[in-house]
Formats: C-alpha cells, sequence, structure tokens
C-alpha cells in the first residue's frame, strides 16, 4: 500500500495528538480538520492516491509536501490575496473604545460619521467595526436624557397643554419620544 517513492510521513507522539485533536474537534474548521486527516493517513503509509480516495479529497500531495517541509505550521492557511488592511488595530480600538465609553459633544452617542471624521476612517468601516463587534450604539437599555438645554422647559410647556388645555384649542404633539409626555386626563386623546 505504501510508496516507495515518497518521503514517509513520520509523527512525533506530539504531533499525533495535536492532528487526532483537529481532524475530530468540532470546532475546528473544515479545511484543518481534512488537512489534519490528510497527514494522519499519510503517516499510516497510506501513498496519495489511496489517501485521496478514501478521504474523497485531491488536495492530499500539496498538504504531505507541506506537512514535511513544515510540520504542524504548513497546514494553516496562508494569507489570501486582496487589499492590504489599511485599518490598523489602534483605530479598531479606538472606535470601540470611544462607542463604549464616550460621546461625543452636545449628544447621546455616536453616529458612523461622526466617529469617522475623529478616527480618520471612513464611515462604512466604522460600520464594519461596529458589527463585527457587535456594537450598536443607537441602542440602549438605559434612559438617556436629551443634552438640550432647554428640555425641562419644554416638558413643561407641553405636560401644561395636557394638564389644562386652553378653551377650544387643539394640541397636536408631534414628538419623536411620545413616552415623555402623558395622556390626557379623562382618557382619550388630543383634541381633533
Amino acid at each position: 500500500m505504501g510508496d516507495t517513492r515518497l518521503e514517509p510521513v513520520v509523527l512525533s507522539e506530539a504531533e499525533r495528538l495535536t492532528l487526532e485533536s483537529w481532524a475530530k474537534r468540532r470546532s475546528t474548521t473544515q479545511g484543518l480538520a481534512v488537512r489534519a486527516r490528510i497527514v494522519l493517513a499519510c503517516a499510516n503509509g497510506w501513498n496519495n492516491t489511496v489517501v485521496a480516495a478514501r478521504l474523497g479529497v485531491g488536495t492530499v500531495r500539496r498538504w504531505r509536501t507541506r506537512f514535511l517541509a513544515r510540520r504542524l505550521d504548513g497546514l494553516a492557511d496562508e494569507p489570501r490575496p486582496g487589499v492590504p488592511r489599511t485599518i490598523t488595530d489602534a483605530q479598531v480600538e479606538e472606535v470601540v473604545t470611544r462607542t463604549l465609553e464616550q460621546t461625543p459633544q452636545g449628544g447621546t452617542h455616536w453616529s458612523k460619521r461622526e466617529l469617522a471624521k475623529v478616527v480618520g476612517i471612513s464611515p462604512a468601516s466604522v460600520l464594519r467595526i461596529w458589527n463585527a463587534f457587535g456594537l450598536q450604539p443607537w441602542r440602549t437599555e438605559t434612559f438617556k436624557i436629551s443634552p438640550d438645554p432647554f428640555l425641562i422647559d419644554k416638558i413643561r410647556d407641553a405636560v401644561g397643554l395636557y394638564l389644562a388645555p386652553p378653551a377650544n384649542a387643539v394640541v397636536f404633539a408631534m414628538d419623536e419620544k411620545p413616552q415623555l409626555l402623558p395622556a390626557p386626563a379623562g382618557g382619550g386623546g388630543p383634541r381633533r
């Protein structure tokens, strides 16, 4: 079954345990698990054709050669082609830190455009970072008070219209946060 022309794959005990772990563990990527099975089969003395037939793969020679040249490191994925990263780890950290620990001046949370200007990257990059870390600064589990300096006066005016409306007056509430305004006394809604 073995091919005498092929360099034999001899594993140390630690390599065998690592490869068996990669081949069996559910959290291992499928590519790495298949590569581990290929090397284990080659270590059993099977030639490339037999390994390919038994495992249903066609890349046995590549992984056998890479394993013999670089051992376990040879089975890892190589960097993919494409445009190199332009955003540094420091910029990613700054986006996450500012999102979680700071608010912009005069605001309750960061918008992607505001944060992009401060950090020096594009708004799309800020959004990708937020998505990668599961951040949604526009959503909150706690109440945020408005930074409007006239908020209390505006609330008093609006509540006053509901509690003691002027005679023959019509009150229209145009507010994005209707929970700030209590329902008028006596049920019903505003007169129309």
